[in-house]
């Protein structure tokens, strides 16, 4: 079947099942339905190679993240990220390309040349990191892309988020309201931007409330439950008392819960701990885990609507949102 076949079927012009296949607004909401019962009933299906020969696009965006491991996968994040990213991509038509790497460098390089080849049109970073050398290069070769999280660098660029240094804030100064003084922190990978604003969020509650800082008191950590259940171990061995743990990352609270736990403390008790991102698992475990609410699944939509109003000019949206997050409170704290 081709589309002159469609045409004339439907009694129109071939150029207008090219219009329809595209989405044209000016094509009428009757025609495009009619077009698009004929392709069904003819089983035509448009030939998305010579559409993008023709357009010079690929219909496809590409989602980067870096070093993707499985324990990745397995952080209710970045499910529900991409989830909200296909439900605009799909109403749009277009097709995701994941792209992981085991460096930041092969990063860098794997996204320039996704968009060098026209494999993507455009690409969503899922993180920003350190001293990124990604960013300053996409924004020099001009090429469309939007940061889910903040950027460092001077340069003006597309980006969705949720302000973590005033969320993180806002949940150690719950626990200073409970009346911990002694609040212990398991902050994330210091190579990413994120984990450096919600350590930083820690501490400048604890200034406001005149509390020393005490190096005893953090850890770092990978984004994973092992990861918080090793920092907390850590902590516990420096010997640094505390009554309160703010976590960066649900699965490291979950996992100074259970060191903790098993070391014979009671969670809600005999030390508060706090989570964030408020991922599914948070409410499950045992106690139910106190944690900063983020709009996940919002911030993966807006990043493709934000990014496909940059490609093919589909709505207008700011160049940068900032979503708000709120405190879920349960018994772990």
């Amino acid at each position: 079947m081709t589309i002159k076949d469609v045409a004339r079927r439907a009694g129109v012009s071939p150029s207008t099942v090219s219009r329809v296949i595209a989405d044209h607004p000016r094509i009428s909401p009757n025609t495009k339905e009619r077009v698009r019962l004929v392709m069904a009933e003819l089983g035509y299906y448009p030939n998305a190679i010579a559409r993008s020969l023709v357009n010079q696009t690929s219909s496809s965006i590409g989602v980067i993240r870096s070093r993707l491991t499985q324990g990745d996968f397995a952080n209710p994040f970045f499910p529900a990220v991409i989830q909200g990213i296909s439900s605009i991509a799909h109403r749009y038509g277009l097709h995701l390309v994941l792209s992981t790497s085991s460096s930041f460098t092969q990063e860098d390089e794997e996204c320039l040349n996704l968009l060098r080849q026209r494999r993507v049109d455009g690409v969503i970073l899922l993180a920003s990191h350190r001293q990124d050398q990604l960013i300053p290069r996409l924004t020099e070769e001009g090429y469309p892309f939007v940061l889910i999280g903040r950027h460092e660098g001077p340069e003006a660029i597309n980006w969705v988020n949720n302000d973590n240094v005033a969320d993180a804030k806002a949940a150690v100064e719950y626990l200073l309201g409970k009346g911990h003084r002694r609040i212990a922190c398991l902050d994330g990978d210091p190579r990413y931007v994120v984990s450096a604003d919600r350590l930083r969020g820690y501490e400048l509650a604890l200034a406001e409330e005149g509390l020393p800082w005490d190096q005893r008191l953090v850890e770092h950590s990978e984004f994973s439950v092992d990861g918080g259940y090793q920092a907390t171990l850590r902590l516990l061995e420096k010997g640094g008392q505390f009554t309160a743990i703010f976590a960066v990352d649900d699965l490291i609270a979950i996992g100074a819960m259970r060191a903790l736990q098993e070391r014979g403390f009671t969670v809600g008790e005999d030390v508060a701990v706090v989570g964030f991102n408020n991922t599914i698992l948070g409410a499950y475990v045992q106690p139910a885990l106190t944690s900063v609410h983020v709009p996940i699944y919002e911030l993966g939509q807006i990043a493709v609507q934000m990014l496909t109003a940059q490609i093919y000019g589909s709505g207008t949206f700011p160049d940068q949102q900032m979503l708000q997050a709120e405190l879920v409170v349960r018994s772990s704290a």
